[in-house]
């Protein structure tokens, strides 16, 4: 029986990357109208595949809208292929939720084409893959990926062990997630290039076909080859059809057509054995040598990880069950809105761009799209907010006096919650249609502040701190009158919370205080260079490290948030410490301590670390770089001169909190190096936990025997977490994505603060110097410890990610009521993911997962959304009707509830 050879001709479109996004722009423009002009003059031309991403549809209409009808031709006559996905993602560095955005506006743009998105779970180029992609791929209705890394291929005349969980001797194997979802695996094994510039010269066709046949076949598990005709920002081969009749006539033993995925796919699986190899979990080259993981691209220009924490946070976090609430009250969810906010963050999420290993002007846009999508996330936070307050009926607190200034705390999470927040309040403001501005400004400045004190809906005195802020100038813009400014007197009002509901509110009132006796703040958290609540007690020693004990394990964690810093003479895809270099750390050197706030509701104490560092690399990395050095073979150290860094750790213990947080601030001057924040955990075991895409992937602590690279960095999300049978820790973290379990004999957590290099690395020399990342720099960290039960800590350092929402009421009756929840469930190991609303149908959608390797039972204990109760997939459609108020979740399973209008 004959071969059959697929050429697939595609291009790997890099929006930006060693270009600026508008000159790789421009050249998709030229690609394009090159590849609609071959399909119309060429019809065996048959197929293209348009990198899995829709996004570049948008991108070639924006300058080339009079080619819209043709556009629109060739991709409803299949030949244009498109889809699933918006744009090509870094799954690690992308959240859950914004890994399923990505796919159903992916499918939803092929859909505004009347055709179905492509069914091909395409990762050409990710630096890993999630474990759940099968699981989220399957629920999307496809059955089949095709990805370049994760997986070793040996060939199929070398044996694979049972030990070698990533290794296949085929390009086809099975891709199985935690949950059993499995899914076709086809790797490219000779990378997604191997078809590419086929010649149509008859001798260079045969040199040509001879090795890549030969190549091919040595993979390939059926005799269905696959070649990929196409590259990063590869050109059309506009000849390829008579290079295709000259490979036909040369191999009369081997069929070449112009193939698309479906059609060799459909093949594939006719063809391939039984014997199939089955891949479990995350793809991260866990078996390679460990130098090309591009790991370390989580730690690359750190600063845009922690915008798209922020960004990502306010859309699916804050502003989607915002107006998920308000909508129960009237309000008009705005998808238009949502759509084009998501797909402006979504634009950053590309791997060469949310990674940070482009050149310069690269990631200076990028903040301006962060800044794009974060307005967007915030105006549909702020009219969801006020829809809510304009109906919060606030009669009780009219009752205790004139000088009454109601508020709300929202809380949009997944779970009760308490704790510290701020509220800024305005306590008498004057509009400019009144009077002279500046006479309004000496006005409002003259204003006395009388005594104030915060209480609850029943009169009842909160603990808080009230500020005086002074006068700020502001201005309404309402719907149907030109914008009205004005200057107001302001209080800031800090308190601690009661527990307030999932997806629910409380109200409070600052009133005047008319006890004339100063009553003294006991405080009860800080005595000398200890705090103390409840939970924990937190000894700071002379050197700035603390000593950490958890109350109701009686377990002390010791020598925390310890400083370390080296030498970096990689790039930004790769940390490469000098080599011989030893680790610099804080753990000798003595800090100042100041208490900067002693209250009774929270204990803040701030640590200054004078700190004498190498002020960069030698001369010979700037050589070393222009002659393309491989970062492995580099010879260059730090020079002996020193830079002084001033780095001001704060340390935040509340009355009620389970954590303590941490924030680190410094101004770097330094270059060509790395910071980085320990954690000795001091537990022995062969596993720790990260929490990454719908899991708590769980990895090991030793690497493989194949491992040659002395660093071992992991991605993860919101926190990674050690722990045994009795006790464990766990570092939360917002936006710092990079980590590693040191091999130190005390299982040290080393959460990664900064990377400063100077070149993106790969290819060629592009010089990088904004990925310096000189300036200035803030982390925020929540240490976490916990007895057997980790879950409660996995919650917490969810809601730590998770801010809480003010705002100022009127004195009014309204229907809605002063506290409420509209939405609760629970479940041992299940983390709520999202609260949103389906476009087409209208209806409620939460989604949740569960964490754990059992089935669990989730219950939904309280819902005031009315409607039938169903499941739906991760497209939000409809699976099963009708479903009780208890749902059970196998292993892992990732779970989406629909609650019908």
């Amino acid at each position: 029986m004959k071969k059959t050879a697929h050429i697939i001709s595609h291009t790997h479109w890099d929006r930006e990357w060693y270009l600026p996004y508008e000159t790789h722009h421009m050249m998709l423009i030229k690609t394009m109208d090159t590849l609609l002009d071959t399909f119309e003059s060429d019809p065996e031309f048959k197929y293209y595949h348009l990198d899995g991403q829709t996004v570049l549809l948008e991108d070639y209409l924006e300058v080339r809208p009079e080619r819209k009808e043709l556009l629109e031709k060739v991709i409803k006559e299949g030949r244009l292929n498109i889809g699933p996905w918006y744009v090509l993602q870094d799954e690690f560095l992308t959240s859950s939720e914004s890994n399923i955005r990505n796919i159903q506006y992916g499918h939803k743009d092929a859909n505004k084409y009347n055709v179905d998105a492509c069914k091909i779970g395409y990762f050409p180029d990710s630096f890993g893959n999630m474990g759940q992609a099968p699981q989220i791929l399957r629920q999307a209705g496809i059955d089949t990926a095709a990805f370049g890394r994760g997986v070793k291929p040996t060939g199929f005349n070398n044996e694979v062990s049972a030990d070698d969980k990533f290794e296949s001797p085929y390009s086809e194997m099975y891709w199985e997630s935690p949950d059993g979802s499995k899914i076709l695996g086809i790797l490219f094994a000779n990378w997604y290039c191997n078809g590419m510039e086929v010649p149509t010269d008859e001798n260079e066709a045969k040199e040509y076909w001879n090795k890549r046949i030969d190549d091919a076949s040595k993979f390939a598990s059926c005799d269905q080859l696959l070649f990929m005709n196409g590259c990063d920002h590869q050109p059309i081969q506009t000849d390829l059809s008579e290079a295709i009749r000259v490979a036909n006539d040369l191999h009369k033993d081997i069929e070449f057509v112009h193939s698309n995925f479906e059609d060799y796919v459909k093949v594939v699986k006719e063809r391939m054995p039984n014997d199939l190899q089955v891949i479990k979990g995350e793809l991260r080259s866990q078996q390679t040598d460990g130098w090309y993981t591009l790991v370390n691209t989580a730690s690359a220009r750190v600063y845009l990880k922690q915008w798209n924490q922020l960004c990502q946070t306010l859309f699916e976090k804050v502003a989607e069950p915002m107006a998920t609430i308000a909508s129960h009250y009237g309000y008009e969810y705005p998808h238009h809105l949502f759509e084009y906010g998501w797909k402006s963050l979504m634009k950053n999420h590309p791997h060469d761009s949310i990674c940070g290993c482009s050149v310069d002007e690269v990631h200076r846009e990028m903040v301006a799209r962060f800044d794009k999508a974060k307005d967007v996330a915030k105006y549909i936070i702020n009219e969801s907010l006020e829809y809510i307050a304009n109906k919060i009926n606030t009669t009780e607190f009219i009752k205790l006096g004139e000088k009454t200034y109601p508020f709300m705390i929202l809380n949009t999470s997944g779970y009760n919650r308490c704790g510290v927040c701020e509220v800024e309040i305005d306590i008498t403001r004057k509009y400019f249609r009144e009077g002279q501005p500046n006479l309004i400004a000496k006005e409002m400045r003259k204003v006395e502040v009388p005594k104030l004190k915060v209480v609850d809906i029943n009169g009842n005195k909160i603990e808080a701190k009230i500020t005086d802020m002074g006068i700020r100038f502001g201005y309404d813009l309402p719907d149907d009158k030109f914008r009205q400014p004005y200057y107001a007197r302001y209080i800031k009002v800090e308190l601690e919370t009661r527990y307030i509901k999932s997806f629910g509110w409380d109200t409070y009132a600052v009133v005047e205080d008319k006890n004339d006796a100063n009553e003294e703040n006991k405080n009860t958290l800080l005595n000398g260079n200890i705090l103390e609540n409840e939970n924990l007690k937190v000894e700071i020693k002379e050197n700035g490290s603390i000593d950490l004990l958890d109350k109701n394990t009686n377990k002390v964690f010791g020598d925390l948030c310890i400083y370390e810093n080296t030498g970096d003479i990689g790039n930004e895809y790769i940390y490469m410490k000098p080599v011989g270099e030893e680790a610099l750390t804080t753990a000798n050197l003595k800090a100042s301590i100041e208490v900067k706030e002693d209250l009774p509701y929270k204990a803040v104490v701030e640590i200054i670390h004078r700190w004498s560092i190498p002020k960069c690399a030698n001369e010979l990395l700037k050589e070393e770089m222009e002659e393309v050095l491989e970062f492995k073979y580099r010879k260059a150290q730090r020079v002996e001169e020193t830079v002084e860094l001033e780095i001001k750790t704060t340390l935040t213990l509340e009355k009620s909190a389970k954590g303590l947080k941490v924030t680190s601030e410094f101004n770097n001057i330094a270059k060509d190096h790395r910071m980085r924040m320990l954690f000795a955990s001091d537990i022995k075991e062969d596993v720790h936990y990260a929490d990454s895409i719908f899991e708590v992937a769980k990895r090991n602590n030793v690497v493989d025997k194949a491992w040659e690279n002395p660093s071992n960095c992991q991605h993860q999300h919101a926190f990674v977490n050690v722990h045994n049978n009795e006790y464990g820790i766990t570092i939360a973290n917002k936006g710092l994505n990079e980590y590693e379990l040191l091999n130190d004999g005390r299982s040290t957590i080393a959460v990664t603060l900064l990377r400063s290099v100077s070149e993106l690395g790969d290819w060629g020399v592009f010089e990088t110097p904004e990925a310096q990342c000189i300036g200035n720099h803030k982390a925020e960290l929540e240490i976490i410890p916990h007895g057997e039960n980790s879950y409660e800590s996995f919650k917490e350092a969810h809601m730590f990610q998770i801010p809480m929402i003010t705002k100022q009421l009127s004195r009014q009756s309204g229907e809605i009521e002063s506290e409420n929840g509209l939405l609760e469930f629970e479940g041992y190991d299940i983390i709520w993911s999202t609260l949103k609303i389906e476009e087409k149908s209208g209806d409620k959608i939460l989604r949740a997962y569960n964490i754990s390797d059992k089935n669990v039972d989730l219950y939904i204990k309280r819902c005031n959304f009315e409607g039938d109760k169903y499941i739906s997939n991760i497209l939000e459609e409809r699976t099963q009707n009708s479903i009780d108020n208890k749902v059970n979740l196998r292993q892992s399973e990732i779970i989406t509830i629909g609650i019908g209008k």
